[in-house]
């Protein structure tokens, strides 16, 4: 994240689809909370959560660990309007990778961003059986 390419206060789509994909690049848990706190700073609630299994039969806990983890950081509040755009969004990124991880095992991390009506969810994950991976990422964004 650079002050150059986020003038606090003009967030829009593009700006909070970028802000999902970094938190879900970050390599480590340490990396990952510095950069949750300084896009809290300027208004922007994150979360991510590291994912592993085979794909096909991963999809509903992929999305639920997004969920969860997007009302524990206090990315959105409980209630089914709020959960359901995280999981829409979810749903979405995890169609982008589909092509590539059907029958293959997935490992990586969700990011979740938000910023007033935008939510963008973003899956960062290596597809494949053992080290020969393939790489991708999905992105899925709602409005709430």
């Amino acid at each position: 994240m650079t002050n150059d390419t986020i003038d606090a206060g003009k967030f829009g789509s593009k700006e909070i689809a970028s802000a999902a994909i970094e938190i879900a690049l970050t390599k480590d848990r340490a990396s990952e909370k510095q950069l949750q706190s300084e896009y809290n700073k300027i208004g922007i609630r994150t979360a991510a959560v590291d994912y592993g299994g085979e794909f096909i039969t991963s999809v509903m806990k992929i999305i639920e660990r997004a969920v969860v983890s997007s009302k524990r950081e206090g990315v959105i509040i409980d209630n089914h309007v709020e959960e359901g755009a995280v999981a829409g969004a979810t749903r979405e990124a995890l169609s982008q990778i589909m092509p590539k991880a059907l029958g293959l095992n997935v490992g990586g991390k969700i990011g979740v961003a938000r910023y007033k009506n935008h939510i963008s969810v973003a899956v960062f994950f290596g597809i494949g059986l053992l080290h020969l991976n393939e790489v991708s990422i999905g992105l899925g964004h709602r409005v709430v």
